[in-house]
């Protein structure tokens, strides 16, 4: 006797897994999907626990989601791979649906303008200030003027005194032969010129080598002992080769009564390696000339000077009948022609050709202890404008020559060193 409960009710037939006495086993079940909404009530009293009672099972439909029957609502989104974000988020259960992506802003140039502008800024600020003292180490202080005595008491303006030498330090045999220098030992000078700065413009006065000068009192610029002078007189170069710049300076007060507030100095090879870095000058000679002593030999007309020829230009004195006062001349129109050409765009502006210009210039020059930077770039900036025609450029006045010796015009200098001295304009006339 069965005493299973018969279990044909409503369904009819045997039922695996709900307690059928059937003597074969159970297929494979379908898990009925955890509901996640509320909890289903309890069933009621009335609900027999197998049977007829049971609820159906889900079923399938289309390999997709399920039908349990009921209509819950229930969604499990596995058919459409949709994943539920934050509540209340943009495509959570109780937020809007999926909207457009976040717009794409415009650039904000003004802002790029400012960022990139301050950047330069700061850009040139360092590099200018790198080459400031990038420059100021490479300027040679060796002259002490505070090593002259008894000197004229201080006028209007600024005094540059200006002067070219014949050293031949740092140059090899090769650039001796090359540039015509010979070999003399020492040191002599082949240009000296005084340069005046002030609120009247400026004025650039050559100083003849061959000026007949009288050698004062001085200090030794080594051994510091006091020379008493004795009313000797030389050519103005032989005050250098003496005792060097600092006797010049102490002459060129001594016969002049004008104080000298900075000294400048470029030897041979620092010269025409400047001529060079700048890509050479351009002349327009009026005649040609040739001298076997300096190793020039020009024609007239439009040409460019590397740095040999135009060392052998402003040499050239035994080519002219007026000798050195044709010298002076011509080292004048060079250095008109130089200025301009350094201070060109093509140089100023192309720091291949700058940095170059610069460092062949600050590498030969020899300058006072109290030369700075800007006192250097006053002078040039000076010198271009006079050479430039904005000042007055001229010789010292002569009144003949003695023994060889070039004698200066007394009256003359004197009413030309006064209006020096008072930063007047210059309307002395020289040689």
């Amino acid at each position: 006797m069965n005493d299973w409960p018969d279990d044909s009710r409503g369904n009819g037939g045997n039922r695996y897994g709900r307690g059928s006495a059937g003597s074969q086993p159970e297929g494979a079940r379908v898990m009925r999907q955890v509901r996640r909404g509320p909890s289903a009530p309890a069933p009621g009293p009335d609900a027999p626990p197998y049977g007829g009672g049971v609820p159906r099972q889900p079923q399938y439909v289309d390999g997709q989601g399920y039908d349990d029957g009921y209509d819950n609502g229930y969604d499990s989104g596995y058919n459409t791979g949709h994943v539920y974000g934050a509540p209340g988020g943009p495509g959570g259960p109780q937020g809007p649906g999926p909207g457009p992506g976040r717009p794409r802003q415009a650039p904000n140039w003004r802002r790029r303008i400012k960022w990139t502008a301050i950047t330069l800024v700061a850009l040139l600020v360092v590099v200018s200030v790198g080459t400031y003292f990038w420059a100021d180490s490479k300027l040679h202080r060796d002259v002490d003027l505070s090593k002259v005595i008894d000197r004229p008491e201080a006028g209007e303006g600024t005094n540059y005194l200006i002067v070219g030498s014949d050293s031949r330090a740092g140059m090899s045999a090769e650039d001796k032969k090359k540039l015509h220098t010979g070999s003399a030992a020492g040191k002599r000078t082949d240009s000296m010129m005084i340069l005046h700065t002030g609120s009247n413009g400026s004025t650039l006065v050559s100083l003849p080598r061959d000026s007949d000068v009288e050698i004062p009192t001085f200090k030794g610029s080594d051994s510091g002992k006091t020379y008493q002078g004795t009313g000797r007189h030389v050519k103005l170069n032989a005050a250098y080769a003496e005792d060097g710049p600092e006797l010049l300076v102490r002459t060129v007060e001594f016969n002049t009564g004008l104080r000298i507030d900075h000294y400048t100095e470029i030897g041979f090879g620092g010269f025409a390696k400047i001529v060079d870095a700048v890509g050479g000058v351009e002349m327009n000679l009026d005649k040609g000339f040739k001298d076997k002593y300096s190793g020039a030999d020009f024609k007239a007309g439009k040409q460019t000077l590397n740095g040999e020829q135009a060392l052998a230009f402003v040499r050239t004195r035994h080519a002219f009948a007026a000798s050195d006062l044709e010298r002076t001349k011509n080292q004048q129109k060079f250095l008109a022609a130089l200025a301009h050409q350094v201070a060109t765009p093509s140089t100023v502006l192309n720091p291949f050709k700058l940095y170059p210009t610069m460092g062949a210039g600050l590498d030969s020059l020899v300058v006072d202890k109290d030369m700075s930077l800007w006192d250097l770039a006053d002078m040039f900036w000076a010198m271009k404008g006079v050479t430039g025609g904005e000042g007055k450029s001229m010789n010292m006045p002569i009144s003949g020559s003695t023994g060889g010796n070039l004698v200066w015009d007394k009256t003359k200098v004197k009413e030309l060193v006064t209006q020096l001295k008072n930063d007047d304009k210059v309307t002395v006339t020289g040689n």
